[in-house]
Parts: structure tokens; C-alpha cells; sequence
């Protein structure tokens, strides 16, 4: 990202009016255009911006944009949970940014640094998995805490759209399956969050390929 694209993405960040973005770029550097600074004044504005909120955009390597914050984490993974239940076609961030845009009508900007705003985000996502994939997230007393683990809920989501609400009502069957991914042991332990990741991604697989035929 150029350094001018740079100091305009930081002028929608934080929110400036034209006449206040002016005001300030002619605070720091004495002039009130971005493109009649030297590179060495707009890197002065981009270093005022960042000590104001100010988040550059980052990229992956595939040039797209990633990400980040102090949500982003919980978020993108419950995008990519749709994507392995097959209810998301594209995984990238730039499709996630949109959904919750038309959803939430709440910035991406927004929902990555503030915590109410990722709240009401992360509820929309929930409620969008449970009504399109049949993601249970109800808590109750009942529940053990291996049950109450994310990748659990999905995984028995997952489960019942591979084989059907009837034959998933067999406990021995998921876990067979869960073991086989797994290549070890699962009974009598609570997954870690990895392995439920690599059990989703492997049950992903398959629905994505159930699709296909």
C-alpha cells in the first residue's frame, strides 16, 4: 500500500471529516494535501495516524487482505466453520467482511477492535451457523466441559450432515471417526482446540466433496 492510499484508508479509519483530515495533515507537515508532501512528511502523517488508532491494512501473501485485531481470531474461525459445514462458499477475510456488512451493517473496522460491536458479530455468525448447519450452542448444567468446547459443536454438526440426524445419534460412530482422523486415542480426554481444528478441516473435506457429487 502506497503511502498517499495509506494516509486516505487512516482518514476513513479514524473517521475525518475533509475539513478536520486537512486541518490536520496541515498541522503536521504545513500542508493540507497528502500529494504535495515528500514521502518523509506523509510518513510523519501515516506515524500520527497509528499514535491516533490508526491500522494499517495487512496483506497476505496472495496480495489479499488479512485481518487483524483483537477479534479477528474468534471471528475468522467461525467464518471458516461455515466453510466446513458447507454453508460458506469463499473462506477468504474480504468475504467475511461483506457478510457482516450486509448482516450487521457494522464496519470491519468497527467489529475488530471494539468489543461490543464483535460481540453482536460473533451472536450474528452464531445464529447464522445454527440456522443454516444446525450448530447447537445452547449451554446448560448438563453439559460437560468437553461438550462445551466450539470445535465439539461444530464437529457434530458437521457429523450429522455426513451421515444423517439418525445414525449421528450414535455416540461410537463419531468417535470412531474422530480416532481415525486423529490417528490416536480420543477416549476419556478433552480434545484440544488443534485437533477439533484438524477433525473440522477432515470433515470439511468430505461435505465439500458430498456437495460436488
Amino acid at each position: 500500500m502506497g503511502s498517499i492510499t495509506a494516509i486516505k484508508v487512516a482518514q476513513k479509519q479514524l473517521g475525518l471529516d475533509d475539513d478536520v483530515y486537512r486541518a490536520k495533515l496541515q498541522l503536521i507537515t504545513g500542508k493540507s494535501s497528502a500529494k504535495d508532501m515528500t514521502e518523509e512528511e506523509r510518513q510523519a502523517v501515516i506515524t500520527e495516524f497509528r499514535r491516533l488508532g490508526f491500522k494499517p491494512i495487512e496483506r497476505r501473501q496472495n496480495g489479499r487482505q488479512k485481518l487483524s485485531g483483537k477479534y479477528a481470531g474468534k471471528l475468522q474461525a467461525l467464518w471458516i466453520a461455515g466453510f466446513n459445514l458447507g454453508v460458506v462458499r469463499d473462506r477468504d477475510d474480504a468475504a467475511l467482511i461483506a457478510f457482516v456488512k450486509v448482516q450487521t451493517g457494522i464496519d470491519h473496522v468497527r467489529w475488530l477492535q471494539d468489543a461490543e460491536d464483535a460481540r453482536k458479530v460473533i451472536e450474528a455468525l452464531k445464529k447464522w451457523l445454527n440456522r443454516e448447519a444446525g450448530v447447537d450452542w445452547s449451554v446448560h448444567s448438563r453439559l460437560q466441559p468437553w461438550q462445551r468446547a466450539d470445535g465439539y459443536r461444530i464437529a457434530q454438526a458437521q457429523w450429522v450432515i455426513l451421515v444423517g440426524a439418525v445414525e449421528a445419534k450414535i455416540p461410537r460412530a463419531f468417535w470412531d471417526a474422530v480416532k481415525g482422523i486423529l490417528g490416536q486415542q480420543v477416549s476419556g480426554r478433552a480434545l484440544t482446540a488443534d485437533e477439533w481444528i484438524t477433525v473440522m478441516n477432515a470433515f470439511g473435506r468430505r461435505i465439500r466433496e458430498k456437495k460436488v457429487r
